[in-house]
Order: C-alpha cells, then sequence, then structure tokens
C-alpha cells in the first residue's frame, strides 16, 4: 500500500497547523481540542518550519519547569521535519518512523502539504492488509474442498 491509498481513505484528511509564535498553551490546547498528537508548524505562505508534538511539550515541561506558559511553539518546536510523498509505500514509512522514532510524518507533493500520516494509520493500513490476505487464503482454501 502507498500513502496515497492511506490518504484516500482517512475521515478528516484536514492538516492540523500552527505557527512559531504561538504560545505552547495555545498549541497543547488545539492538540487535546482535535484528538492529535502533533501539529505542523507552518509559515504564511505554507512552508513547513517544523512540527510540534505532545512529546515536544512533554519534553518542555521536563526541561523548563513552570515556564512552559511562556514559552512558543518555536522554542519547542522540531525544526528539521522529516516528509513523505504520496507515492512512498507503507514500508518506507515504518522504517523512517522507527528509524527516527517519529509517530507523524507530513505529506508533501510538489511542495505542498496535502496531508499526514501518523503511526495508528501505518499501522491500521498493515491490518487491514493483513485481514484481506487472510480473508483471500480463506477463499482459495475453500474453494479448493
Amino acid at each position: 500500500m502507498i500513502v496515497k491509498a492511506i490518504l484516500k481513505g482517512k475521515r478528516n484528511n484536514e492538516v492540523a497547523t500552527t505557527v512559531a509564535g504561538q504560545s505552547v498553551t495555545e498549541a497543547a490546547k488545539l492538540l487535546h481540542q482535535r484528538r492529535i498528537g502533533a501539529l505542523v508548524v507552518t509559515e504564511s505562505n505554507g512552508d513547513i518550519v517544523g512540527i510540534i508534538s505532545e512529546r515536544d511539550i512533554v519534553r518542555g515541561m521536563a526541561l523548563h519547569p513552570g515556564a512552559v506558559d511562556s514559552l512558543k511553539v518555536r522554542d519547542l518546536m522540531t525544526s528539521s521535519v522529516l516528509v513523505c510523498s504520496p507515492d512512498d509505500s507503507v514500508g518506507n514509512l515504518m522504517g523512517t518512523m522507527t528509524n527516527n522514532r517519529i509517530r507523524h510524518l507530513p505529506v508533501m507533493e510538489h511542495g505542498k502539504l496535502v496531508g499526514i500520516i501518523t503511526i495508528g494509520d501505518v499501522v491500521k493500513s498493515c491490518l487491514d492488509e493483513t485481514t484481506m490476505q487472510v480473508d483471500s487464503l480463506r477463499e482459495y482454501v475453500m474453494a479448493g474442498r
């Protein structure tokens, strides 16, 4: 399976974004409201400048006790953002996510942000594919009786 197929199967393909100057508190509220784990940080022209995740915020709380309320997204975001393309395979995503210990990959096509893939999306696609294979094998065996 490829990223394009995963994106088609998602109920909501809108990518939640924020700006580097937003407060970490507001970013955390947005994560909570949307029930998501990361926000892509963009400039006004749509260029990606970072990503901030729940993990980044927790790390910030540990490194700056009591000061998170005064921090901006730029202070805690990951600036070197790994991305994928709609034509990347699930196997490629699994390797990238595992090797880099990340849970979210923005999807870029022709320089534009077109989606985001989470580790949950990858696991679901693997489970769906495995279920389909099991069903096909079951039908094959039953047809041979």
